[in-house]
């Protein structure tokens, strides 16, 4: 066949124009995409070869080499798998998303296409060559065909492309990138073979590149004529789970991670059916130092067919499990058109939702056979995994299993059924607490009644357990129930006489309260008589559905504002300093100012800040002078 010129199908003029200015965000895409593609070359002529052997003439040994010439500022990029015939350059190599995968996979059963362990629907990663190049030059030939009937195509990535009929004893392809200006930085051995190891390191061919060796009278690397594999062509997650040793499993893991300590625990699976894919998930042993930043997410690094796609593979991991290291690999999943950026599908749900399950049913797993590695864990990753009970509704009651908290009966490890099967008999709900510290939830006031009786109470005190409890609202059909909230009701927990005496405090108390009330109708919502305070002369509480004063101080640190509710003062009647006060006369100047020194107490006592200091200074000094 004498030299064409051709032009390029309507559609491959736009996308190439695309491709060139703005489809890939990463210029060394080009490497990994041509790469990919002389992968499913060989692939195809090994599922060919199945049925006529011939095919692989004198070369049964498939690879991929990378060469580049400095000085004609090329990279070459080959492969001696199927090779192209002339009219399949014309029509694949000028026809976009046309591959020759995408046809090919559709020749094929079910059955045999899994074998064919092809990409497939990535017709356009050819055309990402011109993001580096200006001219394009194809050279192959079909494995079968006699070597007279070999082809060049080539191009400019404009509106054109020739293809001629050349010799070509070798069967395979020759991909020929005749770099642009100011594109030298891919002229370097090192430059290559580090982008070879961050996306094609894992793929099943070996890659090979010429070795260098350093030449001390040139003072420069010095390419031989002697090729050298550059990737590890072994990816560990393929391999049965009875091949791999634990020190394998451990070395992978510091490999993507780059941690220095071994994991926490791992979960190496295949799953097939609607959405094939595998997964080598790894729980760190230590929170990263950027835990908090929900923004990073660089935790599963997203495969396809053994080909790296993406680092922050987030749509298939929940924000609440970006602690999460590992690798996904699917057989196919629908990308943008760079291979860059997921596209959500049932396809894309599925892996996601299984891949939460999984990692909950590893840490379910520890928490159950390993609880001082559970501990550990807890230490590092409870408050971020609190996230999932308000983000993950279909899995919150097997997050709300995984909590661990502080209580009145021990300063850490609790769960809701350590909680539940230590309740009183009679005891209908499950009583918590928020604080900014362990020490002030221990402390607080609204806790002695639950202490005199015995009645556990959940100590909770990271600032994500507010927002938290906004989403939880039961464990097993019991009530999670605020100590800090509405009058103490301890249902069945309170006799018949305690009530009696505490409705009778508060009638005889009424003259009382109604001056507390006028003293303090700035800042108390109400004063009422308590029974939930045993030594404390008096505690803040809110009613219920208000939000509470933590949640009001945390909003406040935010930069973020809270609505302006008043707290309910409640008073111990039994207490010295409230019965002073009550004894106190009419109209008498102390009255006041022990009304405020008792909010006062009571506001530092829950964790509250002070609007005023100083005058709390004064009066307290004024009521020590008398």
């Amino acid at each position: 066949m004498e030299k064409q010129t051709l032009s390029f199908q309507a559609e491959v003029k736009q996308i190439l124009h695309l491709v060139t200015h703005s489809l890939y965000s990463n210029k060394e895409i080009f490497l990994r995409e041509l790469v990919s593609n002389a992968s499913d070359a060989c692939d195809k002529l090994r599922f060919e070869a199945l049925n006529d052997a011939s095919l692989f003439e004198d070369q049964p040994n498939l690879e991929i080499r990378i060469g580049f010439d400095k000085e004609a500022r090329r990279i070459i990029i080959s492969d001696n798998g199927i090779g192209l015939s002339a009219q399949e350059a014309i029509d694949h190599l000028g026809t976009i998303a046309k591959s020759g995968t995408k046809e090919f996979m559709a020749r094929l059963d079910g059955d045999k296409a899994r074998d064919a362990n092809l990409i497939g629907q990535f017709g356009v990663g050819f055309y990402s060559g011109f993001i580096v190049a200006d001219r394009i030059t194809v050279e192959s030939r079909r494995a079968g065909l006699p070597p007279e009937q070999g082809v060049r195509w080539s191009s400019e990535g404009t509106g054109e492309f020739e293809v001629e009929t050349i010799t070509r004893p070798a069967r395979g392809t020759d991909v020929i990138l005749h770099l642009r200006e100011g594109e030298d930085d891919f002229l370097s051995a090192w430059r290559l073979k580090s982008i070879i190891a961050k996306y094609s390191d894992h793929i099943s061919l070996p890659i090979l590149m010429r070795k260098e060796a350093w030449d001390a009278e040139k003072g420069e690397n010095v390419v031989s004529d002697d090729w050298e594999p550059v990737n590890k062509a072994a990816a560990i997650w393929t391999r049965s789970k009875s091949d791999i040793t634990d020190a394998e499993y451990q070395d992978f893991y510091k490999q993507i991670s780059y941690d220095s300590a071994e994991p926490l625990a791992y979960t190496h699976n295949r799953v097939e059916g609607r959405s094939e894919y595998t997964q080598l998930l790894y729980v760190p042993a230590k929170a990263p130092l950027d835990l908090w930043n929900r923004d990073k997410r660089g935790g599963v690094k997203l495969y396809v067919k053994r080909v790296f796609i993406m680092d922050d593979a987030e749509a298939l991991m929940p924000v609440y499990l970006r602690f999460v290291k590992g690798v996904i690999d699917s057989a196919d999943l629908p990308l943008n058109v760079s291979r860059e950026l997921l596209q959500e599908s049932r396809d894309v749900k599925a892996i996601r939702e299984g891949s939460t399950k999984r990692v909950l049913s590893m840490l379910e797993d520890v928490a159950e056979n390993e609880k001082d590695k559970y501990a550990a864990f807890w230490r590092q990753f409870g408050a971020v995994l609190k996230e999932g009970v308000g983000e993950d509704f279909a899995n919150q009651e097997r997050l709300a299993r995984l909590l661990r908290f502080a209580s009145t009966h021990a300063d850490e490890g609790v769960s809701f059924a350590d909680y539940v099967s230590r309740m009183k008999e009679g005891q209908e709900a499950i009583y918590v607490i928020t604080a900014d510290t362990l020490a002030t939830a221990k402390n607080s006031p609204q806790l002695e009644i639950f202490r005199k009786k015995g009645i556990e109470v959940l100590l909770l005190v990271d600032r994500v357990d507010e927002w938290m409890l906004s989403h939880l609202y039961e464990f097993e059909g019991k009530p999670l129930t605020s100590v800090a909230k509405g009058a103490a009701d301890l249902g069945k927990l309170q006799d018949e006489d305690e009530k009696k005496q505490a409705e009778a405090a508060a009638e005889s108390f009424k003259p009382t309260l109604d001056r507390l009330k006028a003293a303090l109708a700035s800042r108390a919502k109400d004063v009422r008589v308590t029974t939930r305070l045993v030594d404390s002369p008096a505690c803040l509480v809110v009613e219920e559905g208000d939000m509470s004063g933590h949640l009001a101080r945390l909003l406040k640190q935010a930069g973020q504002s809270a609505p302006n509710s008043q707290p309910v003062l409640e008073v111990n009647a039994e207490h010295a300093l409230v019965k002073k006060l009550a004894a106190l006369p009419e109209g008498a100047a102390q009255f006041d100012d022990l009304a405020q020194v008792l909010f006062d107490n009571a506001l530092l006592a829950e964790g509250g800040q002070l609007d005023d200091p100083a005058a709390h200074v004064k009066r307290v000094q004024a009521l020590i002078l008398g």
